[in-house]
């Protein structure tokens, strides 16, 4: 095992280490972005620490996001310079410095035509010219993002075959960052995290806050253990109130709509539709780095009950089709998506209108025990959001450790010539980036890892493998929702749930670790 390796045998160990009473410096609640992004920026900085996690790594929102590195130009539309440079600056530390295996620049058409006039279409270019700016700014390469540019009706049918030809004029070519799969990038930063000493433990969850720790369940064992601890963070996004009653939050859900890329005649770069009626505001068709899929997405409405399984409904599907479909040859219908999922964002409340239109800046909260809480931001600026919590703890301990995360590779991390240089499958390298030659060598040590999942998909049984003895997948639901996609389409996920059951550590017994007990 690697010393970033995540797996049963290894929780067990960390979690009887707890449990005889030894005391860590910081527990942090939540395997989310924010949860393992603290964690690892704590560990850096040479404090021990331990994060506890009631399911599996980014069970909740950090999985159902765009899978967008955004660099902030929406924010400078709504006069946020600040954000919106932050915004920049972290897009760019993910893809040239931390994580460059797992994102990758992505190509967007803005169509000119109908619906969408030169003079909208000039703002539009003039927007994201001002956004490249702040790319200038904040030290990204051109290399790595190029300018905004207009193309030709016949160039913009080329990056995006199934767009219209009746009415259009051209496009608007912009480009953002991607990531392969945000999930991946959870489980990268955990594991980063580990290896530099931080105990990950999914699966336990956080029944009570003391003044010296937490009480915390094993999900699996059933049974409850003290865990002491000098501080505690509270990084558990929309569910924050549950530990901390005081924080007030107005969360969101955000709905995506799974397609076949074939539908859209395999897109090269993504398409961005104007929603009819509203400034600033698309829906987005994204073509997924390793998959054959194409997500469509995004809606932005208030919701009053928090579940920890939110769905896209009926009108998120007929929005988003509808929209979508005014800049295709051939709109689409409810038959062609092949499956959906939906996020909950945890905005701040504080402020009337649309969910659209808030903030989504961070804030650290402390309660009157020292419990501090970590409330709103985004996927992108995760690394400066565990930054400012751990700024704020050191201080509380009198020391003055400097923050280093952002020149840490993560797990896998490489330059782009040496990923592009690498013999390894194209697609193992955009999941796994410089382990991709172990995942391989896992192949050859074991042949029979190298059949798929399930027919017709592209995920291999190695992938299972490699998940659950290095990336803590302990359950079904963790290896086809979280180390792999398969679980975003119902067939998929119906044909490979017995193959799944063969490789999670539990067997067949392990499908899901519900809330309220242990293994099924």
């Amino acid at each position: 095992m690697k010393p970033s390796s995540l797996n049963l045998a290894r929780r067990a160990r960390e979690l009887e280490q707890l449990d005889r009473g030894e005391v860590v410096d910081l527990l942090v609640v939540g395997g989310g972005i924010t949860g393992v992004g603290i964690a690892l920026d704590a560990a850096t900085r040479g404090l021990s620490v331990a994060l506890v996690e009631r399911r599996d790594l980014a069970n909740g929102t950090s999985r159902w996001s765009s899978k967008l590195i955004h660099g902030g130009i929406r924010y400078l539309a709504k006069g946020n310079v600040r954000l919106a440079h932050e915004s920049a600056v972290e897009r760019g530390i993910l893809l040239e410095r931390t994580a460059p295996h797992l994102t990758r620049a992505l190509g967007m058409v803005v169509p000119v035509g109908v619906g969408f006039t030169a003079g909208r279409a000039a703002a539009t270019y003039a927007g994201y010219a001002v956004g490249n700016a702040l790319r200038i700014v904040s030290g990204t390469a051109r290399s790595t993002l190029p300018p905004p540019a207009w193309v030709t009706a016949h160039e913009s049918r080329l990056l995006v075959p199934a767009l219209s030809s009746q009415g259009l004029r051209g496009g608007v070519l912009t480009w953002d960052g991607q990531l392969t799969d945000d999930a991946r990038l959870v489980v990268a930063v955990a594991r980063t995290a580990a290896a530099f000493g931080a105990r990950i433990l999914t699966y336990a969850e956080v029944e009570e806050v003391t003044s010296e720790g937490a009480l915390v369940r094993d999900g699996l064992s059933g049974t409850t253990l003290s865990v002491r601890a000098r501080q505690v963070v509270n990084a558990t996004g929309v569910w924050a109130d549950r530990l901390h009653p005081e924080v007030e939050l107005r969360p969101s859900r955000g709905a995506h709509l799974v397609l076949s890329a074939e539908r859209l005649g395999r897109p090269r770069a993504a398409l961005a539709v104007p929603v009819p009626g509203e400034s600033n505001r698309y829906v987005f068709a994204l073509p997924q780095i390793d998959e054959d899929r194409v997500l469509v997405g995004l809606t932005d409405d208030p919701v009053d009950v928090v579940s920890d399984h939110p769905v896209a409904s009926e009108a998120d599907e007929t929005f988003l089709l509808s929209v979508l479909s005014t800049a295709l040859e051939v709109p689409l219908t409810p038959q062609d998506v092949v499956g959906s999922f939906a996020g909950l964002r945890p905005l701040l409340a504080g402020a009337e209108g649309a969910t659209a239109d808030l903030s989504r800046e961070h804030r650290i909260l402390e309660r009157a025990d020292g419990l501090v809480t970590i409330v709103g931001g985004k996927l992108t600026t995760y690394r400066k959001m565990a930054q400012d919590v751990v700024d704020r703890l050191v201080a509380r301990r009198g020391t003055n450790e400097p923050c280093v995360t952002g020149r840490q590779p993560l797990v896998g991390a490489a330059s782009r010539p040496y990923l592009a240089s690498m013999a390894a499958d194209r697609r193992f390298v955009a999941r796994y980036g410089a382990e991709a030659d172990e995942v391989e060598a896992l192949v050859r040590d074991r042949p029979e890892l190298a059949e798929p999942v399930v027919a017709g998909s592209l995920h291999l049984r190695v992938e299972l493998a490699w998940g659950v003895e290095h990336e803590g997948a302990l359950t079904v639901d963790d290896l086809l929702d979280r180390r792999t996609r398969i679980g975003l389409v119902p067939t998929d996920r119906a044909g490979a749930a017995e193959v799944a059951a063969e490789f999670s550590p539990g067997g067949a017994a392990s499908r899901r670790v519900e809330a309220g007990g242990g293994l099924e």
